[in-house]
């Protein structure tokens, strides 16, 4: 039972935090309860964000290793904090970078738009990198190389389970039920 619960709270967050961010329940329930789950959020909004936040025993990090963003035009999708590039946000792979970086909050298009190449103005810090920095920006350059925006096409999640039909309980279920028992096995191998 646990497992499908969580695989129908799986669903909302795939559904409505990340395919509707711009509907009216996501919007009025950001304002009501944040987009953290805090305190104030009802049991139902925390247990929500968990599951995105990959926070909680069993169901660890599955949904955000289970979904991506595709980048079409890029003005959906924040350059640093979302997985778009690599299976990794740029602000975990290059977590200094991020640290220094000025526009955390900017999208993949406005970087583009600037110019993310050697002498772009996508790249605004804090202070002057240091020479190992520089290395890391340069590393960061080479992945941002051949990214060309797709204008006819907007940004949009994809769950890597099933590309085509996209997020389903039933496979969400199985994913789970199929850790819960690797997990059982491997804790009777150590007793």
């Amino acid at each position: 039972v646990r497992e499908f619960n969580i695989a129908l709270l799986g669903k909302w967050c795939c559904r409505r935090m990340l395919v509707g961010r711009g509907g009216l329940w996501f919007r009025v329930l950001a304002a009501r309860y944040g987009m953290e789950g805090g305190r104030n959020g009802s049991s139902w909004w925390r247990e929500i964000v968990k599951i995105r936040d990959g926070v909680g025993g069993l169901e660890g990090s599955w949904f955000e290793e289970c979904v991506s963003k595709t980048v079409g035009d890029g003005v959906d999708t924040y350059f640093w904090i979302e997985t778009w590039l690599g299976g990794i946000p740029l602000s975990v792979r290059f977590r200094r970078l991020f640290d220094l970086a000025e526009n955390k909050s900017s999208m993949v298009k406005e970087m583009f738009l600037l110019g993310w190449g050697e002498g772009g103005d996508a790249w605004k810090w804090q202070r002057c990198l240091w020479a190992w920095e520089e290395e890391l920006l340069g590393e960061c350059r080479v992945l941002l190389h051949d990214i060309i925006l797709q204008t006819h096409f907007s940004d949009k999640w994809q769950w890597q389970l099933d590309p085509v039909r996209g997020y389903s309980v039933r496979g969400v279920y199985r994913l789970l039920t199929t850790q819960a028992d690797v997990t059982l096995t491997a804790a009777e191998d150590l007793i």
